[in-house]
């Protein structure tokens, strides 16, 4: 870029430098942002289609999940990069609705493309889309129904919408899930990583079972400890069994074997006393963050004590919330009122590896999910699908709001923003409508993915709506306009108006780019890629 002075032309970027201004930038984040919803369009609904991701490596990964698809993906290009964006927020704000948020985006971008070229300007664009999207929270939230928080069978539902499309015994699963999150509810309010997921390749779904109390991945460590231990009092601890080195380096100079035998006898009688110290609080189970000597390992099994070594951090917190016991860093004060409580404590074959089972705990606030699959891959897509439904219901117990799914609230939504359009007027009356437009692109897409016709569908839907049945929602077995609350296909209301909020943002901010730089190589990392920022990772556009 140059600029006249006097003559003198003054370089202000360096010669080469890749930069897109304009409409050109514009249309190229418009292009990018769309790819990435229509990638992950087809996933979307009960009869949505499978990807399948291959790495460098030659891993496979099998889902439908839309962040799960979107992580894998090798993306380059910045605006693209802002849409995946998008499903990651979305996940870890509500956990669900991933897709329809990256849909709701892209189409919002599509409809603005229409605008831009009648010449409308993109800030009255953005303004009319944040009304919108002002708007649509407000009209989800007089549609949304209150739920009982106690209702498990309307948690039932929602959990089962969550999973629909993920091809799992969805029944068997959402009932887990339900009673997963009730059980670590407290004060109205659930943490999901107090549960704590287990899989293991073998058996069917329908094995997959709920324990209420914790599972590791672990064996004991010495085969002269009880397999078993019933009313488990449980010590954890956050130290080493074993002699640790010094802080500072030392040397110890031995001269005659009497002093190598006294110095061996005093390593050993230190040793003991831990093991004696642990007996002496009434533990009979110790789980250990760190490592146990094998000398302690042998006068804990002569103890009758059950022992696992190297338990992860997480773990231990979650053994802690699970039977009430507390973490002790110091085996000095070990106490009897530190230790944790379960009715049972075992080490049990579970397909081809040994894994320890605490439970019956009373009234844990960590409990555990075994999820079982014929293969790798299932038990795997098992795991997202659960955790879909873990997160959903935690939500609704949290807000107590559903909203019927099917596209139901996106059509109502779409129906009272063209009337709000009206009220508005102005050029922005022109974005509201196509916000309202790129709503109506999720009943859209279900319709296509189950093979039915879209418009036909979509005049179906809306003729129900303008009548009044706000619950009116797309059944694709049946290719037909069903009653969704009545059905039981329900969602939480914050899925829905978290899709928005985070779709038009991702949006608006893409809009209000007329220029991209490419920065610096050395200061800003890579350099952008070829073709003004057109790479894609080997992605169709």
């Amino acid at each position: 870029m140059a600029g006249q002075l006097g003559g003198t032309p003054i370089f202000i970027l360096k010669e080469g430098s890749e930069r897109t201004r304009g409409k050109d930038a514009q249309s190229r984040n418009i292009l990018a942002a769309k790819a990435i919803a229509n990638a992950v369009r087809t996933t979307l609904g009960p009869k949505g289609m499978d990807k399948m991701l291959v790495d460098p490596l030659g891993d496979i990964v099998i889902t439908n999940d839309g962040v799960t698809i979107l992580k894998e993906m090798e993306i380059e290009h910045p605006a693209a990069k802002m849409i995946v964006e998008v499903a990651k927020t979305q996940d870890d704000e509500v956990g669900d609705g991933t897709t329809a948020a990256v849909i709701i985006a892209g189409e919002l971008l599509k409809q603005a493309e229409d605008l831009l070229d009648q010449e409308v300007h993109p800030t009255v664009i953005a303004s009319g889309y944040r009304m919108a999207a002002e708007k649509a929270k407000e009209i989800l939230g007089s549609i949304a129904v209150t739920l009982a928080p106690n209702d498990l069978i309307a948690l039932k539902k929602i959990a089962v919408t969550s999973m629909t499309g993920k091809g799992s015994a969805r029944d068997s699963l959402a009932e887990l899930a339900v009673k997963a999150d009730k059980a670590v509810e407290e004060n109205g309010h659930v943490d999901v990583d107090n549960i704590k997921v287990e899989k293991k390749v073998g058996g069917s779904t329908e094995d997959s079972r709920l324990i209420e109390g914790i599972i590791l991945d672990k064996e004991r460590v010495h085969p002269g400890m009880p397999k078993t231990v019933k009313n488990a009092k449980i010590a954890l601890i956050n130290a080493a069994l074993e002699m640790e080195k010094t802080e500072v380096d030392a040397k110890i100079e031995i001269t005659s074997p009497d002093q190598l035998k006294s110095f061996l006898d005093e390593e050993e009688n230190i040793l003991r006393k831990m093991v004696e110290k642990i007996k002496a609080s009434g533990a009979n189970v110790v789980f250990c963050q760190k490592g146990i000597d094998d000398m302690v390992q042998h006068y804990l099994a002569k103890a009758g004590i059950f022992a696992v070594r190297r338990v992860k951090e997480s773990d231990m917190k979650k053994l802690a919330s699970a039977t009430g016991g507390k973490i002790i860093t110091n085996i000095d004060e070990i106490a009897n009122s530190d230790l944790g409580k379960a009715g049972l404590v075992e080490e049990r074959k579970i397909g081809e590896e040994e894994m320890l089972f605490v439970e019956q705990c009373d009234n844990p606030k960590a409990v555990s999910l075994l999820l079982r699959g014929g293969t790798e891959h299932v038990v795997d897509e098992l795991e997202r699908a659960l955790h879909d439904a873990l997160r959903v219901v935690g939500v609704v117990i949290e807000d107590k709001k559903q909203v019927a799914g099917g596209g139901a609230s996106e059509v109502e939504v779409a129906l009272r923003l063209r009337e709000y359009a009206s009220s508005v007027g102005g050029r922005e009356q022109l974005a509201i409508e196509a916000f309202a437009n790129a709503m109506e692109s999720i009943p859209r897409t279900l319709a296509e993915n189950a093979g039915l016709d879209p418009i036909d569908m979509l005049v179906a839907l809306r003729s129900q709506h303008e009548k009044g049945k706000k619950n009116a929602g797309l059944d694709v077995y049946k290719g037909k306009v069903i009653d969704m609350m009545e059905a039981g296909v329900v969602e939480p209301l914050r899925v829905r108006t978290q899709a928005i909020s985070s779709a038009t943002e991702a949006a608006v901010m893409i809009l209000r780019i007329d220029d991209v730089i490419a920065a610096s190589a050395t200061r800003g990392g890579p350099a952008m890629p070829p073709g003004g920022m057109g790479g894609m990772g080997g992605m169709d556009e």
